[in-house]
């Protein structure tokens, strides 16, 4: 193996390690979360070693029995796939009219939905609460799904223009020749030449909308109140129910894991083909 060779495999080495390294530590709260839910809260508080006797099944017995829990679970899922449906519908929309269409302000739009993108939450959730309670729908599942998309849409819209810009004005001049109005090309041509990007764009839409704990905690009560929620109920007050919170941490990592991986090859191409084309 001659010099070159070496330090090609020492670098790749590094890279591997840093890699590994940068897993681990990632991975170990996950890890601490889901061992900890099968473990009772006297034994985690007590700050004892982990023992294979300590496991034990009745933190998630008693999270499966608690009504508060379940209705959050419900609403995390509900709304999360109405806001990454109505993210994904509507920003593939917009993203669609600023990348094909010419006309005054483009760019300014474009960017504005960015600016908005980067507005920090607390600065926009109490105009927000007002303007739900004003219209009735603070409390809702429909108000909690047009928040989540409001930081959502944005998103979405720029995670598609590039590939939106890069797919050929040829298909779409063959597509009106054959005589297709402009929401059949949208719909025949471009979606599914778009299609990586769309995944993507809803896995992130998704997870995004699936974690998020500042506005469903100000904007519902009792009836939309989420699973974040939920959870953060369970660590207050007088009593530290902490297996419990792990057990329902790690219920709330498997719809997650479910969708990543059901779109993992979407997911695999959509990332690569947009950092290609951005």
């Amino acid at each position: 193996m001659n010099r070159k060779q070496r330090k090609k495999t020492a670098i790749n080495l590094l890279i591997a390690l840093a890699a590994l390294a940068i897993l681990v530590v990632e991975l170990y709260p996950i890890g601490i979360t889901f061992i900890n839910g099968f473990r009772r809260d006297l034994v985690i508080l007590s700050g004892r070693p982990f023992a294979l006797s300590q496991l034990t099944l009745r933190s998630y017995e008693l999270i499966f029995k608690n009504p508060g829990f379940l209705l959050g679970l419900r609403n995390s899922i509900l709304v999360g796939l109405l806001a990454t449906a109505v993210s994904v519908v509507v920003g593939s929309m917009a993203s669609y009219a600023i990348s094909r269409y010419r006309f005054r302000g483009r760019n300014a739009l474009a960017y504005g939905f960015l600016v908005f993108r980067m507005l920090p939450q607390v600065s926009l959730v109490i105009a927000l609460y007002l303007m739900f309670k004003a219209v009735h729908l603070r409390d809702t599942i429909l108000g909690l799904t047009l928040s989540y998309a409001s930081f959502n849409v944005p998103y979405v819209i720029w995670m598609l223009l590039p590939f939106f810009t890069a797919i050929d004005r040829s298909y779409e001049e063959a597509a009106m020749v054959d005589g297709c109005t402009p929401l059949m090309i949208f719909r025949i041509v471009f979606l599914p030449l778009a299609a990586p990007g769309l995944v993507v764009s809803a896995v992130f839409a998704f997870i995004n909308s699936w974690n998020e704990f500042l506005y469903a905690l100000i904007l519902t009560g009792v009836n939309a109140k989420t699973a974040p929620i939920a959870i953060n109920g369970l660590i207050g007050g007088d009593t530290l129910t902490w297996g419990q919170a792990c057990a329902a941490g790690t219920i709330m990592l498997v719809p997650v894991f479910i969708f990543t991986v059901a779109m993992q090859r979407f997911l695999v191409r959509g990332i690569s083909a947009g950092g290609v084309k951005g």
